[in-house]
């Protein structure tokens, strides 16, 4: 029978705390420097950079994914500049997918944890996968599901040398930039403080001990449950390898253990909430089906390579 203790109670609520505190921090700043950035690089040049012309934009949106330390969720606001910026949709697709996966914190943990071989294995897959799947999506118009709100940066308030009738100073871009990141904010917290809670119970109250039951190598499909859990199963950068180490040691599929890292790394509850307020459903769908491609299709050639 499943008891509720006093430890993972604690767990939850430590969780949610420090997720809902680093989050909010992170979110606010990146939405900031992105609007920093904004300010000093037109949009044209954003356009030219991450243009899907001859396939040169897609691979340097991997590769400005892999160089950016950003989770799942973090990953958010840059996505809403570069939707602003009106950057191609297969590139912006492409670095959605590949910035939590291929961030510089997972790979170096990946290669002190499994080494050299299985982290080239990984960054192939990760970006291979995720170039492929911005490509397809473009190509198959799913620039349409993309929200309508989600291309207009919110307007501040009171922004001019007026307000409310009265004659006010004029405010200086930095403000300016910070009233957007603030109104910007206050739009997804519903859906951030939704996401963490429900991340945080999950992360709190599943035991290893029932992952690596339900994942191992007597489990025909192990590889596939693995990848399922990993999704709500929302795990920092720095704790997913040293976790993954763990279960594997208990017994967990290897090919398992690399589609959980790619399930929980690449896509969270959190941040399939966030998007919500940036795609319609069907993009919700391409985007999980994507990530959930990825796992089971990774976990199932570890397997026959290694």
């Amino acid at each position: 029978m499943f008891t509720i203790t006093q430890d993972m109670l604690m767990d939850t609520l430590n969780m949610f705390a420090f997720l809902a505190a680093e989050l909010t921090v992170l979110f606010l700043l990146i939405s900031y420097l992105v609007g920093v950035l904004q300010e000093y690089i037109p949009p044209s040049k954003i356009q030219s950079i991450l243009s899907g012309k001859n396939g040169r934009g897609y691979f340097v949106a991997g590769l400005l994914g892999a160089i950016t330390p950003f989770c799942s969720c973090s990953t958010i606001p840059f996505l809403k500049g570069l939707l602003r910026a009106k950057a191609g949709f297969g590139t912006m697709m492409v670095f959605l997918f590949a910035s939590p996966l291929l961030n510089p914190i997972i790979i170096g943990l990946f290669a002190v944890t499994f080494g050299i071989k299985v982290t080239v294995f990984y960054f192939a897959i990760a970006m291979g996968v995720s170039v492929i799947a911005g490509y397809l999506l473009e190509k198959l118009g799913f620039e349409k599901y993309v929200k309508e709100s989600a291309y207009i940066a919110p307007e501040p308030k009171c922004c001019g040398s007026t307000c409310g009738g009265e004659k006010k100073a004029p405010q200086s871009k930095w403000v300016k930039i910070w009233n957007s990141t603030w109104s910007d904010f206050k739009k997804v917290l519903p859906y951030l403080i939704g996401g963490i809670a429900l991340g945080s119970m999950i992360y709190g109250f599943m035991p290893t001990e029932f992952v690596a039951k339900v994942a191992s190598e007597n489990n025909p499909f192990a590889i596939p449950v693995a990848a399922v859990i990993g999704i709500p199963l929302y795990i920092r950068a720095e704790a997913v390898i040293p976790l993954s180490a763990a279960l594997a040691a208990k017994g967990m599929n290897l090919g398992a253990v690399m589609a959980l890292i790619i399930g929980s790394a690449g896509a969270s509850l959190t941040e399939v909430i966030l998007l919500k307020s940036i795609f319609k459903n069907q993009m919700i769908i391409a985007f999980l089906t994507v990530i959930l491609g990825m796992a089971m299709g990774a976990g199932f050639l570890y397997q026959f390579i290694f």
